[in-house]
C-alpha cells in the first residue's frame, strides 16, 4: 500500500499492524477502524517462538490482541516479545479482572482495553499505545545506560586498585596503562578493566593453591 502524506506534506509510511485474534468478525472491526492508511496482517492466536518469528518476519509498528481473558500462555508470550523484540501492544479483553490487567501491563502491554472494541476507537488507542511505548522505551534505554555506566566505573576502579596494590602503580599510572591498552587493542576501557580483574583473579587463585 502506498504511503500517505503527513503534516507539511512529508510522505509517511503506512502503519504496519499485526492483529492476533481467533474471531474473524472482531479482526474486521479493527481493520475497519484503521481505514486505508495501514498495512494489516492477521493471525489467529499464536504463542512463544511462533509469535516471535511472526513479529520478526512482519516487523509491525503495533500489535493488537483480542481475547476473552489473557491466559498464562498469552502473558508469557507477551513477556517474550517485550524481552526480545519489544513492540507497542494493544489488548482488547472482556475480562475485568484486576490481576489479569496488572499481569498484562507488567508483561509489556501498552494499552489494556476492557469490553470496548469499536472501529472508531482503534486508531486513537493505537496512537496512545505507540506514544506510551516510546516514552517507556526511552526510560528503559536511559536506565540501562545508567546501569552500564555504573558497572563500567566500578570495574575501572577495581582494576586500578589491583594495579596499584599488585604492581605498585600510582592511580594515574594505573589508569594510563589501561587507557593505553584500550587504544592499542581497540577495546572499551571497561573490557580492559575486566580483563585486568580476571588476570589478577587467576594469579590470586594460583598463589592460593601453591600455598596449600
Amino acid at each position: 500500500m502506498a504511503s500517505h502524506e503527513g503534516a507539511g506534506g512529508a510522505a509517511v509510511a503506512p502503519l504496519r499492524v499485526l492483529i492476533i485474534d481467533n474471531d474473524a468478525a472482531r479482526a474486521r472491526q479493527v481493520e475497519e477502524g484503521l481505514a486505508s492508511d495501514a498495512i494489516v496482517h492477521s493471525a489467529t492466536q499464536v504463542h512463544g517462538r511462533v509469535l516471535l518469528d511472526l513479529i520478526a518476519k512482519i516487523g509491525p509498528d503495533v500489535i493488537i490482541m483480542d481475547c476473552n481473558s489473557p491466559d498464562r500462555d498469552t502473558i508469557e508470550s507477551l513477556r517474550q516479545v517485550a524481552q526480545s523484540n519489544p513492540k507497542p501492544i494493544v489488548m482488547f479483553v472482556e475480562d475485568e479482572g484486576l490481576a489479569s490487567m496488572q499481569e498484562a501491563i507488567a508483561a509489556g502491554v501498552s494499552a489494556y482495553v476492557i469490553d470496548g472494541l469499536t472501529p472508531k476507537r482503534v486508531r486513537p488507542l493505537i496512537e496512545t499505545a505507540i506514544a506510551r511505548f516510546k516514552v517507556m522505551d526511552t526510560m528503559r534505554s536511559e536506565l540501562k545506560k545508567t546501569k552500564d555506566d555504573l558497572a563500567s566505573r566500578k570495574a575501572i576502579e577495581r582494576a586500578k586498585g589491583l594495579l596499584m596494590e599488585r604492581q605498585g602503580m600510582t592511580e594515574n599510572q594505573a589508569f594510563s596503562a589501561m587507557r593505553d591498552m584500550s587504544q592499542q587493542q581497540g577495546k572499551p576501557l571497561k573490557d580492559v578493566a575486566e580483563s585486568v580483574i580476571t588476570i589478577f583473579g587467576i594469579i590470586g587463585n594460583a598463589n592460593d593453591r601453591d600455598t596449600k
